[in-house]
């Protein structure tokens, strides 16, 4: 699979450049030790206060360059995709924040970062710097794992203790707010698909159908493989997971993660079903959704869950100065508002013979050629153009049965055609002539005569629908069709209409509708629909404005 890359070898080093250039200027910096050191640090820092460490592996981002600032970590140590920094990139960070108050290692429960981190704080220690170790091990994936891992449920610790060390606090308090915090939160994740490692071809181990619950952070197989069941079922099933790390009566707070590959449309359905779940009436506070601690592209999350006690709510939902923390925001119900009271139009019915006739000459030619308008549709489209007429034209009729038309005002009648067919037509056609019904309607409402009315509604037709003469449309038989009308009468409209809707039948690329996606063999000799249709109306109201003279 391609990705976005220059090499491997440089990938992380210039994703780090990348991360500062597009970062708010004066705020972070790294040290000039690239590439063996890829450390990241505020360039504020004045070393007055306990510093936070943490880091690990790239491809998690934004964890962990994206937390560093005012309120959480001071500086991060990554690694290349997936691996553990070194030693004397860690001891590097140390060195570069660390004052006389002393610093807190914050450490995913990996053997390389336990390893790296560990013989870095010795090191350190041996220099005369203060230094402390909390360990997050916060998967509870596999039961009674002797190490399990620490994967999103770290952002929890990372902002508890920043909150703690930014409003001062010593080593040894940051350090127990910290621990206690690690030891608290429980976390879980779930994938319908593995991640694909940068340069490589796509891992297809979870097959179709099923998804792997308890996989880790860096594509390590999951706990077990249950079947892809609806958002609800599955949240569900992370919930009862979690459920024996928390008590009943706690109240909670969740970080709800994006794995990387996870749609934001699919995230919100999480979050409904996350909040409408047995958890429901306990979650307090929501960190997320969003990709927070990702695993490259994989399509998964993860809930990770901490009880509350009040220095830890202090703690979460204060202010930070870091690009990538949501906020823990407060759960609160849907808001409903009123509906608008957008009063629909009325109509009342009267009679008018000669426009009552000319309806149901024009919807019995529409009912007639239905089958003719299909036929001619699926040769170009999907065979339901004349179905679709079919159906406008029956509502038609069946109004005029009910003598529900207002057949003696001409506006009103516009206005009236516009709102059923925009109702009972369906597609595009449907909206179409709604327009062109409607706009027909309101100029003629306003004094314009009948041509002049039409004519604008053809103009607001085209204008939404974007079609013009030539485009292969009903507006080859539509436009010059109200132009005759306007010149010469009935009978040179129907005569216009029928040479338009035959000229469709030699263009053979369409500019817009249904038959834009169509070749031009398939094109040639077959007329437009919808152009047809129009064509046919026109016929049937010249048909009886003949009789009636």
């Amino acid at each position: 699979m391609s990705h976005f890359i220059n090499s491997r070898e440089n990938l992380v080093t210039e994703a780090i450049d990348g991360f500062l250039i597009s970062s708010e200027p004066g705020r972070l910096a790294r040290l000039d030790g690239f590439s063996h050191t890829k450390v990241v640090l505020r360039q504020d820092w004045d070393k007055s206060r306990v510093a936070l460490i943490s880091g690990g592996g790239s491809g998690h981002e934004p964890s962990h360059v994206g937390f560093i600032g005012e309120g959480m970590l001071t500086a991060v140590v990554c690694g290349e995709v997936f691996a553990s920094p070194s030693v004397d990139a860690v001891l590097s960070a140390i060195c570069a924040v660390t004052g006389k108050p002393g610093c807190l290692l914050i450490v995913k429960n990996y053997t390389g970062d336990r390893l790296n981190f560990g013989l870095a704080a010795e090191k350190a220690r041996e220099m005369g710097y203060l230094v402390e170790l909390v360990f997050v091990a916060d998967d509870i994936a596999i039961t009674d794992a002797p190490q399990p891992r620490g994967i999103a449920g770290t952002l929890f610790v990372h902002k508890v203790a920043g909150h703690v060390a930014a409003r001062g606090g010593s080593l040894p308090e940051v350090l127990k707010i910290a621990a206690d915090t690690s030891r608290a939160v429980a976390s879980l994740g779930l994938a319908l698909s593995t991640c694909t490692l940068p340069g490589e071809a796509i891992n297809n181990r979870i097959v179709e159908g099923r998804v792997e619950l308890g996989l880790g952070i860096h594509g390590e197989p999951g706990a077990r493989v249950i079947a892809v069941e609806p958002a609800r079922l599955l949240v569900a099933t992370m919930v009862a997971e979690l459920m024996a790390h928390v008590s009943a009566s706690d109240k909670l707070a969740v970080i709800l993660n994006n794995l990387g590959g996870t749609t934001p449309l699919e995230m919100n359905v999480i979050v409904k079903e996350l909040i409408e779940s047995a958890w429901g009436p306990q979650i307090e506070l929501l960190v997320g959704p969003g990709g927070l601690m990702t695993a490259l592209d994989m399509k998964g999350i993860s809930l990770s869950v901490l009880p509350l006690t009040a220095e830890r709510r202090e703690a979460l939902v204060s202010e930070v100065q870091t690009g990538s923390w949501p906020g823990a925001k407060l759960i609160a119900p849907v808001v409903l508002q009123a509906m608008p009271n957008i009063a629909a139009r009325s109509y009342v019915g009267s009679t008018e013979p000669g426009t009552q006739a000319l309806l149901a000459a024009v919807c019995d030619a529409m009912v007639q050629n239905e089958t003719a308008l299909n036929d001619l549709d699926r040769q170009i489209g999907d065979g339901d153009t004349g179905t679709t007429f079919a159906l406008a034209a029956r509502n038609v009729l069946a109004a005029l049965a009910r003598n529900e038309l207002p057949l003696a005002e001409n506006d009103q009648l516009c206005l009236a055609l516009g709102d059923l067919l925009g109702k009972a037509m369906g597609g595009s056609s449907g909206v179409l002539l709604s327009i062109f019904l409607t706009a027909t309607g309101i100029e003629l409402g306003q004094g314009a005569t009948l041509p002049a009315a039409l004519a604008k509604g053809l103009a607001r037709m085209q204008s939404y629908g974007g079609a013009k003469l030539g485009d292969r449309t009903m507006i080859d038989a539509l436009a010059p069709a109200i132009e005759a009308l306007s010149n010469s009468g009935a009978d040179a409209a129907a005569e216009a209409a029928t040479s338009g809707a035959a000229l469709t039948a030699t263009m053979t690329k369409a500019g817009a509708g249904r038959s834009s996606y169509v070749n031009a063999s398939n094109l040639t000799g077959v007329q437009d629909p919808g152009a047809t249709a129009v064509a046919l109306a026109f016929t049937a109201v010249a048909k009886i404005k003949g009789s009636a003279d």
